[in-house]
């Protein structure tokens, strides 16, 4: 009986040599009550994904028009710190809120995209912070009615969600529930 059981584990163990590995895949549950999908939340979702990247694309834009100036008064004042010259930093910031705003409102590459977009932010918020403070956060009312850093925190904020939940159900590329893997052989 032992005899037969250790041909066994050889014939198995020299087939599994030959063949290609096995596909498995792991449907990973859904927390949510069977396969219902919150139709508000997702297009809400996407409304604010699409909006977000309008709103960049048109800060993008406002960089471009006066890339020089730019430059010069934010970048150069604000951030000596950063290596080489300002106006290359410039195009770099209008490039990725020209890119980034597309590549996350077609839910392409969205996390890296929205991460591009959170950077960018961080660095508007830190300027922000130079140039005004905290004006009296959080407490004072302010001339304008918001703080110069509002904005640019409310960006940060909706990008940082973006990286973390990904672009939501309605997206190109979509995040499935499935997880692929070839298990090794022995």
């Amino acid at each position: 009986m032992e005899d037969k059981a250790q041909t066994n584990q050889v014939q198995t163990a020299s087939m599994n040599r030959t063949k290609a590995p096995q596909k498995v895949e792991v449907v990973v549950a859904n927390s949510s009550s069977g396969s219902e999908v919150n139709i508000l939340g997702e297009l809400s979702i996407f409304v604010l994904r699409i909006g977000f990247c309008a709103l960049m694309i048109h800060h993008g834009l406002e960089k471009l028009q006066d890339p020089q100036g730019f430059a010069e008064f934010v970048v150069g004042k604000y951030f000596p710190f950063l290596p080489g010259d300002p106006v290359i930093w410039t195009f770099g910031a209008a490039i990725t809120q020209l890119v980034c705003p597309l590549g996350l409102a077609l839910g392409i590459f969205a996390r890296l995209s929205s991460l591009g977009l959170f950077s960018t932010m961080a660095f508007a918020v830190y300027f922000h912070l130079l140039d005004t403070g905290l004006e009296g956060f959080p407490l004072a009312v302010v001339e304008g009615h918001n703080y110069a850093f509002e904005l640019s925190f409310i960006y940060g904020a909706i990008s940082l969600y973006f990286l973390c939940a990904g672009p939501g159900r309605l997206s190109l590329f979509r995040k499935t529930n499935k997880i692929t893997y070839y298990p090794k052989s022995t």
